[in-house]
């Protein structure tokens, strides 16, 4: 086991210079100078080719690459240009409130998309598995600040009562992990019941229902445990798109996150911090995925991870 988490991680290290670099790229090919965004009007060009001397922009791309993985690598990701802010500094200030948007959305989304998921399976072709499965594919495809528009206009505006914006306590934070959670919920649900579908119709099962056992049993105790590694894969790499989704959900609802800090940093051109957020949101990303392959292991012990 050791080793192979120890292989993982050794894997990801490609991947990880990857997203910096195609971050790095797509920096620098936008065009714009973040020093003139940064002072605006309030400097003349000798003093704004003093800044980017300071801050190194003058020098060759590749430098300033090689300089910023150096530094990462050692836990560094260096400045914002705006605030002057250590970027991992900012990174602990905001990320509290998007680790608490996920958690709550992924409790939201796996309730409601396990329970409609095994009900949908064992309820196959009855109304509320044919209405479940159409509102799954409508919140799948409803972009996610839409939704969280149309929600606040009937629970903040009409129906006046839940906030509408803001992170001042638990009331706050219904909409929000509401919006992405249900997005999440309509996939795990899907996935739920094509695989609970397909593991039923297994020899085993079989066995298990000729034996006499309860259905109750059948489905709980025997075919849901093998259906769900499918799931748990969906919902390892749906964490990622939590913290993605974060972006726009947090921007709506004013929650000051890493979603608000990454738009932010990219309306002021902040490169540091942009690179740091990116960076910092892959590297959840990974490790993630490395949790969930060892999930495999404990779910089935067929699974060997060699």
């Amino acid at each position: 086991m050791l080793q192979f988490i120890a292989r993982r991680l050794l894997a990801a290290i490609p991947v990880l210079i990857g997203v910096s670099l195609i971050t790095f790229i797509l920096m620098n090919v936008v065009p714009g100078d973040p020093i003139s965004a940064m002072m605006e009007k309030r400097a003349d060009e000798a003093t704004i080719q003093k800044l980017r001397h300071a801050y190194g922009l003058d020098r060759p791309l590749y430098l300033q690459y090689l300089s910023f993985v150096g530094h990462a690598a050692r836990g560094d990701l260096g400045r914002s240009f705006r605030t002057d802010q250590p970027v991992t500094e900012a990174l602990a200030q905001h990320f509290p409130a998007t680790v608490k948007l996920a958690l709550s959305s992924m409790i939201v989304g796996m309730l409601l998309g396990l329970a409609v998921g095994i009900i949908s399976a064992v309820k196959q072709y009855s109304v509320f598995d044919h209405g479940s499965m159409v509102l799954a594919l409508s919140f799948i495809s409803a972009p996610i600040f839409w939704v969280a528009i149309l929600l606040q206009i009937l629970f903040g505006l009409y129906w006046k009562v839940l906030p509408i914006s803001g992170y001042s306590g638990w009331t706050y934070m219904v909409l929000p992990a509401f919006v992405l959670g249900s997005r999440y919920a309509a996939s795990i649900a899907r996935l739920t019941r094509s695989s609970l579908l397909e593991t039923v119709r297994q020899d085993y099962i079989r066995t298990a229902r000729a034996k006499g056992l309860t259905e109750r049993v059948v489905i709980f105790k025997h075919a849901l445990k093998n259906a769900m590694i499918p799931v748990i894969t969906v919902i390892g790499l749906q964490i990622g798109g939590l913290l993605t989704g974060a972006i726009l959900t947090e921007s709506v609802f004013a929650i000051p996150g890493l979603g608000r800090l990454a738009i932010s940093a990219i309306n002021h051109r902040d490169f540091p911090l942009i690179q740091g957020t990116v960076l910092f949101t892959a590297v959840v990303y990974v490790l993630a995925n490395i949790i969930v392959d060892i999930s495999y292991a404990y779910l089935d012990p067929r699974i060997r991870l060699q």
